[in-house]
């Protein structure tokens, strides 16, 4: 008996099928909300390895308990200057990539 080879896909190809290939308007959107959504993880971890509440660390950047909230949950409403403030006040190194073209740059 003949057995039936399965198709194995990459997450790649699943994107590129299912969101968009790279370049288009819905696999950007879909690529910043997940950077976004891995920050708010970020941040959250941070504060909780320095063993802070939400409202002890608005209090050391000055902002609501609220707002370090809704960082955690997804940073998309965040300023750079606001996520800056935050490690900062974590005392946890942020760095940024920034690629153009074919170049890339690090901006730490």
């Amino acid at each position: 008996m003949a057995t039936k080879q399965i198709k194995t896909y990459s997450l790649a190809e699943m994107k590129d099928k299912y969101i968009g290939k790279v370049g288009t308007v819905d696999r950007d959107e879909y690529e910043y909300e997940l950077r976004m959504d891995v920050l708010g993880k970020m941040i959250k971890a941070a504060r909780q390895e320095r063993n802070l509440t939400q409202e002890e660390l608005g209090k050391l950047i000055g902002v609501q308990k609220a707002q370090i909230s809704k960082l955690e949950s997804s940073a998309n409403s965040a300023t750079i200057d606001t996520i800056l403030k935050v490690f900062k006040a974590l005392k946890a190194e942020i760095n940024f990539n920034v690629k153009l073209e074919d170049n890339f740059v690090k901006i730490a």
